[in-house]
């Protein structure tokens, strides 16, 4: 078996259900500040309460297979990275702790509030330049990172923060219409045509800066005759966020939240035919940064138990917590507590009476 292959394809796999599954739960953040009202924010806030965290538990099994399988990427990467990565680590701390704090607040949850949506959107933005310094490649010399740590500061950088802010606000938008009905699902129908018209245009504007200062991206997309089954791809998207937004306002409520899904997938697809198969692009293939096959094979078994763990864990959450979002539905919201009480309340009062 090729194993770098096998695992390259895992951790490829990985990253897309990180993007999908926390880009939603970041786009509710994202759009946090602009719902109209407090009891739109509460339903935002449940409506995802049960699953963020289990969701970025992708992200650490991304970080946990890069140092294992492709530890010469890791130690190049994680130099390059390593200011947008501490703004990310820090961005989701803040915003795991607003959550929390949020129902407890009283007089100061409107900071909170700004604490929840800026650790969401700086979330956003820190991936967004992570994407875009792994796209235009990182300085090496020696088999080690030698450039600064403000390499990624680029124009690249800003169009791909811009259009993960854009398609993770996409992906929450979604996300409300299928999940959350009346003002707030409405919330989630006019915000949803905005964010895509930001997705498409950062898309074009990603592509076509790509094109123009990476030749050999450029060389792999616009090479005869492979253009012709690759032009597929932007089409594909093409077609798909038309369709978007004609269904945005139509009563298939999931819908909008799978086509969303579908349009961060095609960009996948397309950042791989420009990257394949660099882990640090321009550098180290798949098998120059692999691990030695001990490793792979301690790994691949560690991997085969955790795997399908997460799997069946996340998959039991989003299977326990299917339907409608309900403000009294899970235990983060306040309004649990005189749900509960006044169960308690019933109950010993009625235990009074018969006795």
């Amino acid at each position: 078996m090729d194993l770098p292959l096998i695992f390259a394809l895992v951790a490829a796999f990985g990253i897309a259900v990180y993007v999908l599954a926390d880009g939603f739960d970041l786009g509710i953040g994202i759009l946090f500040l602009i719902a109209p009202r407090d009891q739109d924010r509460d339903l935002m806030m449940e409506s995802i309460a049960p699953l963020w965290d289990g969701n970025e538990t992708w992200l650490v099994l991304g970080g946990t297979l890069l140092l294992a399988a492709f530890p010469a990427a890791y130690y190049v990467l994680l130099p390059a990275l390593y200011v947008p990565v501490m703004v990310m680590l820090l961005s989701l701390i803040m915003r795991g702790v607003a959550f929390e704090f949020r129902f407890q607040a009283g007089h100061f949850r409107r900071i909170w509030d700004f604490a929840f949506a800026a650790g969401s959107f700086f979330a956003a933005v820190s991936q967004g330049f992570i994407l875009g310094g792994f796209i235009q490649g990182v300085r090496m010399q020696d088999g080690a990172f030698s450039g600064g740590p403000f390499d990624l500061l680029s124009m690249l950088g800003l169009l791909c923060a811009a259009g993960l802010v854009g398609g993770y606000a996409l992906l929450g938008a979604g996300w409300l219409i299928w999940k959350t009905d009346g003002s707030t699902q409405v919330f989630g129908r006019e915000v949803g045509h905005a964010a895509l018209i930001l997705t498409m245009v950062m898309m074009v504007l990603v592509s076509v800066w790509t094109a123009l200062t990476e030749p050999e991206v450029a060389t792999r997309w616009f090479a005869w005759p492979q253009i012709l089954p690759q032009a597929l791809l932007p089409i594909a998207a093409a077609g798909v966020a038309l369709l978007l937004w004609i269904r945005i306002w139509e009563k298939h409520e999931v819908l909008p939240f799978l086509l969303g899904m579908a349009l961060f997938l095609l960009g996948f697809a397309g950042l791989a035919v420009s990257l394949w198969p660099y882990v640090v692009p321009r550098h180290l293939t798949i098998w120059d940064g692999v691990a030695d096959l001990k490793t792979l094979h301690i790994s691949g078994y560690g991997l085969s138990i955790i795997l399908p763990i997460i799997v069946a864990y996340l998959g039991h959450a989003y299977w326990v917590f299917r339907g409608k979002a309900l403000a009294d539905r899970s235990g983060y919201g306040p309004s649990v507590v005189p749900s509960v009480a006044a169960k308690l309340t019933s109950s010993l009062a009625t235990d009074l009476h018969l006795s």
